[in-house]
């Protein structure tokens, strides 16, 4: 199956490769010995993410990433401790143990979750457990808890803003003016998309702590729980947002009607439809956007991955406009 469709779209470096200073840090930390390093695959970071097993038999899980790397690594790495650290000690994560940061170097060290991420293409059974763990995510964090994140009302952030900034003719969202031939529907119905966009922002609010990542490359399915990894793009807001912002990575990756999910979960049941509509129609501007523009040589396939979203969430779009 296409690594893609997989959610593997980048290369991870080794422990071996991080530098000599960094590796004898972490052992100094963990009190041991590293003899074992398997990484994670999975995700589109270069950054190291791996299990590490220690001589004393111990094990713990560490990402490790550099600015020298990709400027934004470091930021987000700092960004993911500060809110991880914040979270209710019950929350479906796993224990953050320590992090530090060298004012290059970023490191992560947490519990090692004995699970795995979920079998691609989905399985019905296991689909069905992380909708549900979804659901039970916005209850436990519900109200948010006091982290670092930023609003999804807020519009100075604009990241949700794509298609109304294609209908405004930034040049920076579509460089090379692909969109009439990547997305011909999006280039007819452009101003009508953006109309529903804007109002995005007035329904996006709420109290709720937000991952705003979910992928299957962010979770671990163990025998008993579905954890949550991997947080540098939480947010507070509306609580269905996550279960919205999903759909298209379960739709691309097999995992059924997406219409349907929206219709029968429990997030979803009460929500006004011009409200769910509003921000579906904000997550595939985000993914229409970010395919077109150039591609990053550290990450050589997300735009490819973004698009692979963005056809999903068009989708879904077109059977409710």
């Amino acid at each position: 199956m296409d690594a893609l469709l997989t959610g593997s779209g980048g290369t991870r470096l080794r422990w071996d490769q991080l530098p000599e200073r960094i590796r004898h840090e972490v052992e100094r930390r963990l009190g041991d010995r590293v003899v074992a390093a398997h990484v994670q695959h999975g995700g589109f970071s270069p950054a190291f993410a791996g299990r590490l097993r220690l001589a004393g038999g111990g094990r713990v899980f560490v990402k490790a990433g550099s600015a020298a790397d990709e400027a934004h690594i470091g930021t987000a790495f700092r960004h993911e401790a500060r809110i991880v650290a914040g979270l209710p000690e019950h929350a479906p994560v796993p224990r953050l143990r320590w992090w530090f940061d060298d004012g290059d170097w970023v490191v992560l060290a947490f519990d090692e979750a004995a699970g795995a991420p979920p079998a691609l293409p989905w399985q019905r059974t296991e689909r069905d457990r992380v909708l549900a763990a979804v659901a039970d995510l916005a209850a436990t964090l519900t109200p948010a808890p006091d982290v670092p994140v930023p609003d999804l009302d807020d519009e100075d952030g604009a990241a949700l803003s794509g298609f109304r900034r294609l209908a405004a003719g930034d040049p920076a969202t579509d460089p090379d003016r692909r969109l009439a031939a990547a997305f011909p529907w999006v280039a007819a119905e452009l101003d009508t998309l953006a109309a529903w966009e804007a109002r995005w922002p007035s329904v996006a609010g709420g109290d709720t702590l937000l991952h705003g990542d979910l992928r299957a490359d962010n979770l671990l399915l163990t025998d008993d729980r579905v954890l949550f990894v991997d947080w540098p793009a939480a947010v507070r807001g509306v609580a269905w947002f996550d279960l919205v912002a999903f759909l298209p990575s379960l739709m691309m990756q097999g995992g059924g009607d997406g219409a349907q999910v929206l219709a029968s979960h429990p997030l979803t049941a009460g929500a006004e439809p011009d409200a769910l509509t509003a921000g579906l129609v904000a997550v595939a501007g985000y993914f229409v956007s970010q395919s077109l523009l150039p591609a990053l040589p550290r990450l050589p396939r997300i735009r490819e991955f973004q698009r692979a979203q963005a056809l999903p969430a068009l989708e879904l779009l077109r059977t409710r406009l």
